[in-house]
């Protein structure tokens, strides 16, 4: 599917959120994202060896690739940088207080300003916030330094990226002023007809006396203020605590299909003047899970059906614009996905909104380890000796704040449904054991059966207790959760019965087992494959809500041997092209009607069976005379294959092995065309076209015009086709892309998971015809002209305007 074909829903949510969507402006701060200056190593950080760069900024993805770093980190290297920034101090700051915000850093962040120490951050995923006010300098320029230290760099089992890879804001607000963090919205009572809605919120007097303010609470919709309340504080030096509860009548609920947001806004207020003013997009909505019955979004019962998602993007690395993840969303979304596994740690905080005004339901997660490290795979999976770097070093000083943090960041967003404390904590013998493993199923497992040698698998219930409490002493308005990669040791020890809901990773034989048996428990899929017979375990259970596949799109890391240096397992490849995995799930999942055809080569006893599809290529170019196997993924009732024109029978989709109709055919070039029946009337068709030589490029943008103010983003799809406009799916020409005007190429991806090519050249070889262009102009105005050529084939030229 073409860009164009779901820009409509990306500019409804333009429309929507009156604020530019790529500077997500803070309360009372901007983005401070531009000119800092980066050094690369470990040096001191009077060094003259600077170069200046934007953030977010990620300086793994600049490479090399090298087989002499870590598979599970995608073979990039790590290190240690340092970032510097100078600003000037207006006058009018003096009586407020000012703070630097970072979203995120990786990893092991420590701040300077002016020569003062601030403080550090080990963990890499987590926001957090220091206060300048003390330290700042009205008669000449500030300086602020930050060192990242990635030097362990094999010490995540995925790619993790490294530096200033998240929005930096400067936060400037008065001395009595609420923080977002402190602010808790909650609904305890929904109905269609009602809603109780509640604030929580802490007014912060940072002056040495008594204040008094009052505080007033709107929550706004289209149509104006829905409810409003002024509240008078003597707030004391410290927080101070005040309530807001009111019934709302005929409230908008907010849900997958209709994600309806109120904007509620906290103001300040002091001798009648607004000093300080909050404003968070929230929703209205009740969830609850039930042990027999599945999952309820506001009263309703219905199935998540959910992917797991990393933060990197192929060529950016984790320094990931929002329009990136508004395109790669919106084609999950076309694709009947509704749910999301933030997997395996808080993400940009950009995300949370996007999920909220796209309606996707949400698993945030907080750890992939806890105390004892992991296995992180150096020369390949299961391949030599694995490094145990990682978060496990830090997780007794700082866990406690890490996941408190977490939830108070993004508690406020209705798309949440579920907090997890960690994933596959308990995978058998990575770290923990017990000697049930000497027994029974165990699908993952490290090494075989009991190892006395590793720590045992009791200290799961003790740690999990201690993370719940965490949890429900900052929000008690979502259960929390786990995703369980070895269930049968953990249920010897208890640590489900820690939990509200138990996820279970690629266990769904235990389903009906474990519901029978932990008659109170709560059971969905947390992570699971692509097999069918997966999803027939959810879609034939009512006690069983969810399947989160692995994984909706690929990632960087967590690679096999060398060359290789991603993960392939996604519906969509790194570039966010759609693989034919992704019109199977399509076909599962979405509602409207859709039909699609791919081929794969016919070999003696095999036919389409639960796996295959996976094997299958949208070509019509084969050998003379090859036998194929062509297999249809559709939601339609019945299809009919056509080659050149001649009808080759119609199938009944419910009555196909899998559900996938499927024809054998003798390859001949020309025309393959299917057509999607229900009630015996055509209601989708999908064709493919035998293809000349490489001949031309076709380009299409997803946005040509921008006005606002700031930096927007274009992605640019690159097609090379035949002399007649039809796509070269054999392609791998290198092509090359240059920008003019005020606008820079950010980086090309093709979808290769074991490409080596630098992501910082202008040229990339295309994959299977096709490649990616990310176009960022710089705020200015004018005109930019995006030229894509290569040897030998007519070029392409796009043409983009700012105002």
């Amino acid at each position: 599917m073409k860009l164009k074909k779901y820009a409509a829903i990306i500019a409804l949510l333009i429309l929507y959120a009156p604020a530019k969507l790529r500077a997500q402006k803070m309360d009372g701060g901007k983005l401070f994202n531009d000119n800092w200056k980066f050094h690369s190593g470990d040096t001191a950080i009077n060094k003259t060896l600077w170069r200046t760069v934007e953030l977010p900024h990620d300086w793994s993805i600049e490479g090399p690739f090298s087989e002499e770093w870590a598979s599970a980190t995608g073979y990039l290297p790590g290190g240690i940088g340092w970032y510097k920034k100078s600003f000037s101090a207006d006058a009018s700051w003096q009586s407020k207080k000012v703070s630097i915000y970072f979203d995120g850093v990786y990893k092991n962040s420590e701040v300077w300003i002016n020569g003062h120490y601030l403080g550090k951050r080990p963990n890499g995923f987590i926001p957090f916030e220091y206060d300048l006010t003390p330290y700042i300098n009205y008669n000449k320029p500030n300086s602020i330094i930050v060192k990242a230290d990635h030097s362990e760099f094999a010490d995540s089992r995925w790619y993790t990226g490294s530096g200033i890879y998240r929005n930096v804001y400067l936060i400037v607000k008065d001395s009595v002023n609420i923080h977002p963090w402190d602010v808790a919205f909650s609904t305890p009572d929904v109905t269609a007809e009602k809603a109780i809605i509640k604030v929580n919120a802490e007014v912060n007097n940072t002056l040495k006396a008594p204040a008094r303010v009052s505080v007033k609470i709107n929550l706004l919709n289209a149509k104006g203020v829905a409810a409003t309340k002024t509240i008078s504080v003597n707030a004391r030096p410290g927080k101070n605590a005040i309530v807001f509860s009111q019934q709302l009548q005929s409230p908008q609920l907010w849900s997958v299909d209709h994600p309806q947001l109120y904007r509620l806004q906290l103001q300040v207020m002091r001798n009648g003047k607004v000093v300080n003013e909050v404003n968070q997009m929230v929703g209205i909505r009740s969830i609850r899970f039930d042990k027999d019955n599945g999952f309820f979004l506001n009263g309703a019962n219905m199935k998540l059906k959910g992917v797991c998602i990393h933060d990197d993007a192929g060529a950016l690395g984790v320094a990931v614009p929002r329009e990136v993840w508004e395109r790669r969303l919106a084609i999950l979304k076309e694709g009947g996905v509704n749910s999301l596994r933030l997997s395996h740690n808080p993400h940009a905080g950009y995300l949370y909104d996007l999920c909220d005004k796209m309606g996707f339901l949400v698993m945030d997660e907080a750890f992939d380890e806890w105390e004892i490290g992991k296995n992180k795979w150096v020369k390949g999976w299961n391949v030599g000796t694995p490094s145990k770097d990682g978060y496990h070093e830090y997780f007794k000083e700082w866990a406690h704040r890490d996941l408190a943090d977490m939830v108070k960041r993004s508690r406020n967003h209705p798309s949440i449904i579920l907090w997890s404390i960690g994933n596959e904590i308990d995978y058998p013998n990575d770290p923990y054991t017990h000697e049930v493993l000497n027994t029974g199923r165990n699908p993952q497992m490290y090494g075989k059966g009991y190892l006395p040698d590793h720590p045992s698998a009791a200290a799961l219930k003790t740690i999990a207790k201690d993370l719940v409490k965490v949890v429900k002493e900052v929000d008690r308005t979502r259960p929390v959760t786990a995703a369980l990669a070895g269930v049968v040791m953990s249920n010897e020890v208890g640590y489900p019965e820690e939990l509200d809901v138990v996820g279970y990773n690629y266990q769904e034989y235990r389903y009906a087992e474990d519901h029978k048996k932990y008659s109170n428990r709560i059971i969905y899929g947390s992570e699971n494959g692509m097999a069918k017979k997966a999803w027939n375990a959810v879609d034939s259970n009512k006690y069983i809500s969810a399947q989160y596949l692995w994984t909706g799109i690929d990632y960087l890391g967590e690679a096999g041997k060398w060359p290789q240096r991603s993960n392939g397992a996604g519906l969509l490849d790194l570039a966010g092209f759609k693989k034919p995995e992704y019109f199977y799930r399509q076909s599962l999942w979405a509602a409207k009607p859709m039909v699609y055809v791919a081929a794969r080569e016919l070999k003696q006893n095999q036919d389409n069976g639960i796996w295959s599809h996976r094997s299958v290529q949208p070509t019509w170019n084969w050998d003379a005379g090859a036998k194929l196997r062509i297999e249809c993924f559709t939601n339609c009732q019945a299809a009919e294959l056509f080659l050149n024109g001649k009808s080759l029978g119609k199938q009944l989709r419910d009555t196909a092995n899998n559900q996938m109709p499927a024809w054998n055919v003798d390859y001949q070039a020309g025309e393959l065309l299917v057509k999607g029946y229900n009630d015996g009337k055509q209601v989708s068709a999908f064709v493919l076209k035998t293809a000349g030589e490489p001949s031309a490029i076709a380009a299409t943008a997803d946005h040509l015009a921008f006005s606002g103010p700031g930096k927007h983003l274009s992605q640019v799809e690159i097609q090379v086709t035949d002399k007649n406009g039809i796509p070269v799916y054999s392609a791998d020409n290198e092509i090359n892309v240059e920008v003019s005007g005020n606008a820079r190429l950010l980086g090309l991806e093709s979808g290769s998971t074991s490409s080596h090519e630098s992501y910082q050249s202008p040229k990339r070889k295309a994959l299977h015809g096709k490649l990616l262009a990310y176009i960022e102009t710089n705020g200015k105005p004018g005109d930019v002209q995006v030229s894509i050529s290569s040897a030998g084939i007519r070029p392409a030229l796009i043409k983009l305007k700012t105002k």
